[in-house]
């Protein structure tokens, strides 16, 4: 009796199961639509989150994807490759520039244009598509009118492909013109305005659509609509993309680096900061970063760490303080060679003087902590005899000038008697003055100790 109750009970779940697989795959192959948020700067991690949701709609069988934008412009690289998914997709796409108050701006304006539809919320506006530098400025004249043509045919080949009107998408490129949502449509440069989502659909059903599998006619009514959230990925691309982000990891990353370089052996100011300075990589490559930026603000972290290791707080700490602020100001600023739909990307001037400051002020401690511990050390008759005869090793070639390793520090040190020594060779402190140390080859000290004393005994004497 039991084994036909357990029979029977097993038999039911499998019919359960089966009913609710076929239930849930009928559900999947639903008419519906796929619905992604595009908000912000247009960048790599936006046209990779386009791109998915374009592919997920194939996959799926959507019967269109809807785009709501609202953006100020972006990168071009990322601008074209998103302009050729909605131009070569087989399934409808409509851009719909809402809520009220959004804007397609400069490559908006490309992205709603390749749309099948362009839809415009009450209160939003679309243009402004004039080449700017990657900091908001105007191009020199030369490279403005290259840019412009280029940026000029790619929105009459948009508007040509979809029907638009190419003369007045052609002036938001030349003339910067910027319409508003009634204006555009009266001017045939998007289709209708909606007031919501659900009017949107209301108004595209029985509407044609010619994509790469050929014309669609669209019935949107009763249309499912599916949202595709920003995976962890995008979201996380898009996070370092931001500017002031991305400068922050750049200045950190230097930052534990140089802590290494002037403590080495600490081993986690060096993982953390390498760490950070491929993540601040990561974001410039969604950002029209200026290298010659970069490349100042690491060159401050060296002059940092040159400085330290010379003693004092001299003419390389000044240095790096400049090199510092004028790699901040140059991160994002272009003379030539910028994106055409890009909307202007700076470093917040607060940001800027707060991580300025921080870093000097730390460098600072740093520094101060270091020559003091130093100071000690030597500030003794007994600790400078201690130092004096100890043995090291040279960690650069001291000719005459160099870098020596003693009992675990490193120092500046000075070639006794203007003699070369060869890195790795191993030395002897014959002299200590103030916090450069006088060293000659362990096998140059015939005369042993007795001398070592009377040169210590001579500098000591005039400092």
């Amino acid at each position: 009796m039991v084994a036909v109750w357990l029979r029977r009970a097993v038999l039911s779940l499998s019919l359960l199961a089966l009913a609710v697989g076929a239930t849930a795959q009928a559900a999947s192959h639903r008419d519906h639509a796929v619905f992604i948020e595009v908000r912000g700067a247009i960048n790599s991690a936006t046209q990779r989150y386009v791109s998915r949701a374009f592919a997920e709609a194939e996959r799926g069988g959507a019967r269109l994807v809807i785009v709501r934008l609202d953006t100020p412009g972006g990168l071009l690289d990322a601008t074209r490759a998103i302009v050729e998914v909605l131009l070569s997709s087989p399934i409808p796409s409509v851009v719909y520039v809402a809520p009220s108050g959004a804007q397609a701006a400069s490559a908006g304006t490309f992205i709603a244009a390749a749309a099948n539809f362009a839809v415009m919320a009450p209160g939003t506006n679309i243009g402004a598509a004039t080449p700017v530098s990657g900091g908001g400025g105007e191009l020199p004249p030369t490279l403005a009118n290259k840019a412009t043509n280029d940026a000029a045919a790619l929105m009459r080949a948009i508007a040509q492909e979809r029907g638009r009107n190419a003369e007045k998408l052609d002036a938001t490129v030349r003339q910067a013109l910027s319409f508003s949502a009634t204006e555009a449509v009266s001017l045939g440069v998007v289709d209708f305005v909606a007031n919501d989502l659900q009017d949107m659909l209301d108004r595209l059903d029985g509407k044609s659509a010619s994509t790469r599998a050929g014309v669609v006619v669209l019935s949107t009514r009763d249309l499912e609509v599916r949202s595709l959230d920003v995976g962890a990925l995008e979201r996380f691309l898009g996070f370092l993309a931001h500017p002031n982000v991305a400068y922050l990891l750049l200045a950190l990353g230097g930052l534990g680096l140089v802590i290494e370089l002037i403590n080495p052996g600490l081993i986690v100011p060096g993982v953390v900061g390498a760490i950070l300075l491929l993540l601040a990589f990561l974001g410039f490559g969604n950002l029209p970063v200026n290298w010659a930026g970069v490349g100042f603000i690491l060159l401050a972290m060296v002059l940092f760490v040159l400085e330290v290791h010379v003693g004092g707080f001299g003419a390389l700490g000044v240095g790096a303080i400049v090199s510092f602020l004028v790699g901040s100001f140059l991160l994002f600023f272009h003379l030539g060679g910028a994106s055409p739909t890009a909307q202007a990307v700076r470093v917040s001037l607060w940001v800027v003087g707060s991580t300025a400051g921080a870093m000097t002020g730390l460098g600072g401690l740093l520094l101060w902590t270091l020559v003091r511990s130093r100071s000690v050390t030597v500030a003794s008759g007994g600790s400078s005899v201690r130092l004096v005869g100890a043995l090291g090793y040279a960690v650069t070639d001291i000719a005459p000038r160099g870098e020596v390793q003693v009992e675990s520090e490193r120092w500046s040190a000075v070639s006794s008697g203007g003699i070369p020594i060869p890195a790795g060779e191993r030395v002897r402190v014959v002299a200590v003055d103030g916090l450069t140390l006088h060293v000659a080859r362990t096998d140059s000290l015939g005369a042993g100790d007795a001398e070592a004393r009377r040169t210590e005994s001579h500098h000591s004497g005039h400092r």
